[in-house]
């Protein structure tokens, strides 16, 4: 394939789309008069988002998507809820469907509707409306648009309204065939068959036989993969597990140390504050890694009684020196405390000496986000109570079930810890990122962390200044490729970042995203030159 399917944004491209409106809706399907300029700008443009297909620089096929009501159709069939008898909440209407006659062999068309799906899931449209061309009626009926109402339009230009719905799209194997996904997301991540199954059965009580019977199969698995005496599943996400910590470490109202380089470091900032804990912050420029030596300097300068890192820092794809921080700990007599979220699942992990970490069910693991963990060696009692839901001293009291818990969510996720008993899994996902690496710096992509620092599961790339992530981010999942490019911090840096945390990530598909970024990154070079 070497075109691609893409957000119209630039003069360029919108001129081309004027020259194929007159093409297709003058020339073609007598809708519109003729003009000397051989230009169509429809009534709606301004309103209009354009999907386009183009093949190197030029647009070979184009439709525009408007959610503004009153749509075209109600101008000509009158409002259309009078004439269906389903309901919807966030309509929009798909016009100006348009091919270059030369392309017209259904890959393009496929491609733009595939697009056109993803577009409106991710705008969260329940519903789109056409007016097709009778010309192309089986064509649309066989991708599962079902015709209403009457034929609009005159002689040679007669058009059939037809809608499809979010739910049609689910049950349809052709459109799922030509809108299909990939996922390279640090979170949720893809979930295997065997972890979805938990959710076809009812929720038990929690306070069963059967349930206990799954908490201590996950607190097993938990503790052998990470080597630690104890371990607290709580409801709820990371975020929660550090307020945990938080809570804990205010409990004992003594002093600690934070050190960050991202944003995930930084968010422990925002937790030690919100707890009003006692605390020094070392912070080094994101990407870059800590300086063991400033690091040893602060300890030996100022008395502290705990140490808060992030392990690997997911806004770079930093893996921060776990084993150096701990040696730090040992020496100066500091409990360390460590962000695991990222890095539990995607490298081998020794909590034996660690005073508290957290992790969750989700990313790496492979389990369904909803759950997080306290691993922790021995704790003290804290000066004063801390909230029933963070105190990780009454989850172990409690026997692991302090209340109700989803008894699918535990299920899932001791499936998912099934594949960790498999010695070699971890070197295996360290061996795809280590293919997976070498591919994108073959095509002279700049990281923001290089191989030897970089977690095994996240790619950071750097895009030049004059580029932008957060288009390229769209165009990319437009394509079928969903990769992380949403968050604030990306946008902010023009960053995007290609995690390696789904199981059914495989060389074949990178291949063929790393292509696609090529083309993407050719198209937005040509456009603003």
């Amino acid at each position: 394939m070497s075109f691609i399917v893409k957000m119209a944004r630039d003069k360029e491209e919108f001129d081309q789309i004027f020259d194929l409106n007159y093409e297709t809706f003058v020339e073609e399907i007598p809708q519109h008069q003729m003009n000397d300029k051989k230009k169509l700008l429809d009534r709606f443009h301004s309103e209009n988002e354009y999907i386009i297909c183009k093949e190197n620089s030029e647009v070979i096929g184009m439709m525009a998507v408007r959610d503004v009501r009153p749509f075209s159709l109600d101008e000509k069939l009158g409002t259309i809820e009078l004439h269906l008898d389903i309901t919807f909440s966030k309509p929009c209407e798909v016009r100006l469907l348009a091919v270059k006659k030369n392309y017209r062999n259904g890959r393009v068309f496929a491609s733009l509707t595939g697009g056109l799906i993803r577009y409106c899931l991710q705008k969260g449209h329940d519903i789109a409306f056409i007016s097709g061309t009778t010309r192309q009626s089986k064509l649309y009926r066989h991708l599962g648009f079902t015709p209403f109402a009457h034929l609009v339009g005159k002689g040679d230009a007669l058009f059939q309204p037809m809608y499809l719905t979010k739910e049609t799209f689910l049950t349809s194997e052709n459109l799922k065939a030509i809108s299909h996904l990939s996922s390279f997301l640090p979170g949720p991540v893809t979930i295997d068959d065997n972890v979805q199954a938990a959710f076809d059965y009812q929720p038990i009580w929690h306070r069963s036989e059967e349930h206990k019977s799954v908490v201590d199969s996950v607190y097993k698995k938990l503790k052998e993969m990470t080597n630690t005496n104890h371990v607290v599943v709580l409801t709820g996400t990371g975020t929660l597990s550090n307020d945990a910590v938080s809570a804990h470490l205010a409990g004992l109202g003594t002093n600690g140390l934070i050190l960050s380089n991202g944003e995930f470091g930084e968010r422990l900032v925002d937790h030690a504050k919100r707890f009003q804990l006692q605390f020094d912050h070392l912070s080094y420029k994101w990407g870059n890694t800590f300086q063991l030596k400033e690091i040893e300097e602060k300890l030996i300068s100022k008395k502290y009684d705990w140490l808060w890192f992030v392990h690997c820092e997911t806004s770079t794809g930093m893996l921060n020196d776990f084993e150096a921080i701990q040696e730090l700990g040992k020496r100066y007599s500091i409990k360390i405390c460590v962000d695991a979220i990222s890095s539990i699942g995607a490298v081998p992990l020794n909590f034996e000496s660690i005073y508290l970490a957290t992790g969750v069910s989700g990313k790496a693991i492979g389990g369904y986000t909803g759950l997080s963990f306290v691993f922790f060696y021995k704790l003290e009692n804290t000066l004063f109570p801390v909230p029933r839901y963070l105190d990780i001293m009454y989850y172990q009291k409690s026997m692991g079930i302090p209340f109700s818990q989803n008894s699918n969510l535990f299920y899932a996720l001791n499936n998912a810890l099934n594949k960790f008993s498999n010695p070699d899994y971890l070197d295996e996902r360290k061996s795809f990122f280590m293919q997976a690496f070498e591919l994108f710096k073959n095509k002279d992509f700049s990281f923001v962390v290089d191989e030897q620092h970089s977690s095994p599961c996240v790619i950071t790339i750097k895009l030049p200044e004059n580029f932008s992530s957060l288009a390229f981010g769209e165009d990319l999942y437009l394509n079928g490729y969903l990769v992380h490019y949403r968050n604030r911090y990306l946008v902010e840096k023009n960053w995007l970042q290609i995690a390696l945390m789904n199981s059914n990530n495989d060389i074949k598909e990178l291949h063929k995203l790393i292509y696609l970024m090529e083309l993407l990154q050719k198209d937005q070079f040509i456009s603003i030159n």
